[in-house]
């Protein structure tokens, strides 16, 4: 009994007879409104406990010899897809033109609409100069005379164009061969699809597997056909010279998609409204690992950009184009995902409740004291009156 009696006396918390309470309006409103706050902070610090933390670290990138993936949804409704070509480059010399593996193009309607989706023959064809007969390409000022494929009848005769190929052909009594392999065919060809897809745009999206290096990638309305020098009197009357490179980049990412990060450039748009030229977009990406509760790893990267027009009609004139220049930063960026403790939680909890009730406590008796101090003065004051 000893014992108990000084483990008694150890009570912090003694009890005062009920007798003795005197309630308050304020307290009850007090009381009710402390109730609500730790109502609202429970819930509050419970979904910050549910929820993941995450710890940034930030070190030096020593990563050598990799290769990323750059993702990309770029709409151009001023181009039509026949002459839009995708290439990239570095300063390690790697160089790939008129991309079309692993990308889709999408022709577009005046108003947006998609008249057709193929993955193959992205990019605009590969028109080389002219072949002669002689087995070479034409050269500047050089008269052309096609080759009619060993069907010519004699020395002197020129096929300069796909009918001529096939005339001959049928003159000789020759099975003609596959039609896109005729020079003169192929040429005619893609002239009669510029002509289909004008006033047409177009929506490319892929993605290109790239160094990790810095590097550029380009968008290039009439690419091919400026490269071959070629000057086909249906193409020039096209005016294929001054192209419009408004555009709309739906998506862009160096990697693969990092849970809650948004990237700058998604949902961009530029709208050409004088001269055509180049716009320029310089991102720096950050390398970032991001590593989620389950210890499963996100090798991705982020970036930033600041964007330029280089008018054509001010500098040197160049084809327009769109051009993404990228360089990678010495640093990388860490995201860990992580459990809270429940001990810190717990901790969090009881001094959310202590807290609010000492506070509300400490407000009560303001109020109580106030109230007995403003009553007592009014007596006294009603005693000397």
């Amino acid at each position: 009994m000893g014992f108990l009696n000084k483990l008694k006396n150890l009570d912090a918390y003694p009890k005062i007879n009920e007798d003795f309470y005197k309630r308050t309006l304020s307290g009850g409103i007090i009381t009710a409104i402390s109730g609500l706050i730790i109502l609202l902070l429970f819930i509050s610090e419970t979904r910050l406990y549910l929820q993941a933390a995450t710890e940034t670290n930030l070190v030096v990138d020593t990563s050598r010899g990799e290769r990323l993936q750059v993702y990309f949804d770029v709409t151009f409704p001023e181009v039509p897809c026949t002459l839009l070509s995708v290439d990239t480059q570095d300063i390690s010399g790697e160089q790939h033109y008129d991309i079309r593996h692993d990308i889709t193009k999408k022709r577009l309607h005046l108003h947006g609409h998609v008249i057709e989706a193929t993955r193959d023959g992205i990019g605009a064809p590969k028109i080389d100069k002219p072949l002669q007969k002689h087995g070479g390409r034409l050269e500047h000022d050089e008269k052309y005379c096609g080759t009619c494929y060993g069907a010519e009848a004699t020395e002197e005769e020129c096929c300069n164009n796909c009918e001529e190929v096939q005339e001959a052909y049928k003159k000789k009594g020759w099975a003609l061969p596959n039609i896109d392999l005729i020079d003169q065919c192929a040429r005619e060809s893609f002239v009669e699809r510029v002509k289909a897809q004008q006033g047409e745009g177009c929506n490319v999206g892929g993605f290109l597997d790239v160094s990790k290096v810095a590097g550029n990638v380009h968008f290039t309305p009439g690419k091919g056909y400026h490269h071959s020098n070629v000057q086909l009197q249906e193409l020039a009357e096209l005016k294929l010279d001054n192209f419009n490179i408004t555009h709309k980049i739906n998506k862009l990412s160096f990697g693969m998609k990092i849970p809650g990060v948004v990237n700058p450039l998604d949902g961009a748009t530029w709208t050409q409204t004088g001269s055509s030229g180049t716009y320029q977009y310089f991102i720096k990406v950050v390398p970032t690992i991001y590593t989620d509760v389950s210890g499963h790893e996100i090798k991705s990267n982020q970036f930033s950009v600041t964007e330029h027009f280089k008018d054509g009609n001010v500098r040197q004139k160049s084809q327009p184009s769109v051009v993404i220049y990228y360089d990678f930063s010495p640093i990388k960026v860490l995201f860990k995902e992580g459990k809270r403790s429940f001990m810190h939680y717990l901790t969090n909890l009881c001094a959310i409740v202590g807290g609010v009730f000492t506070v509300s406590g400490i407000i009560d008796s303001f109020i109580y004291h106030g109230q007995k101090a403003i009553k007592k003065k009014k007596i006294d004051l009603g005693k000397y009156t």
